[in-house]
């Protein structure tokens, strides 16, 4: 089986795995994620952006992030280009993968992000992410500037894989993850 095919059968996998999981234990990893970050902003951060996704079907949902702190958004453009935008929670249209995005003219360059969560739908104990096979976030952490920010995937301890997952050459581990049972950061 070539890697290609070895992560559609991963992705398909975890997607119904992470369907599964419950509203509690989603509701939990975004408590966490919360207790994270309040631990890591003091007073100064705060005029720093944390890099979130718009959660898509059963992906843990991050918005409320933004009652406390800045936030920006990712916007998929062509050639698998992604831009961190400032969200205001206004003003959104759809990205090239149809996900609601705030417009480009917001964009934020990597010094104003602080702090990067991606959601996965599997993650293994050597911060190896799957996600949903765009790229989009591998491509933008090519560059030693973004990469340099602390990246943490989002997910349910369900979809924590106990086996190595497939990695590919352009595959680049994330700095952590959060579920609803551990902090690993």
């Amino acid at each position: 089986m070539i890697i290609s095919e070895k992560k559609n059968f991963e992705r398909k996998l975890f997607k119904n795995l992470r369907n599964k999981s419950s509203a509690i234990d989603i509701k939990n990893v975004e408590i966490n994620v919360k207790t994270y970050v309040d631990s890591i902003f003091r007073n100064d951060f705060k005029k720093e952006y944390i890099g979130i996704y718009w959660p898509l079907e059963n992906e843990v949902d991050l918005r409320s992030l933004g009652d406390e702190y800045l936030l920006a958004l990712p916007r998929c453009e062509k050639n698998k280009n992604l831009l961190f935008c400032a969200w205001d929670k206004k003003q959104l249209s759809k990205d090239l993968q149809g996900i609601p995005a705030p417009y480009s003219s917001n964009k934020l360059s990597y010094e104003k992000i602080r702090i990067m969560f991606i959601p996965c739908l599997s993650v293994d104990r050597n911060l190896i992410r799957l996600g949903y096979g765009g790229g989009y976030f591998d491509k933008l952490r090519e560059d030693e500037n973004w990469r340099s920010i602390p990246c943490i995937g989002i997910l349910t301890s369900n979809c924590v894989s106990q086996e190595f997952l497939t990695r590919a050459d352009w595959d680049i581990p994330l700095s952590g993850f959060i579920t609803e049972k551990e902090i690993l950061v």
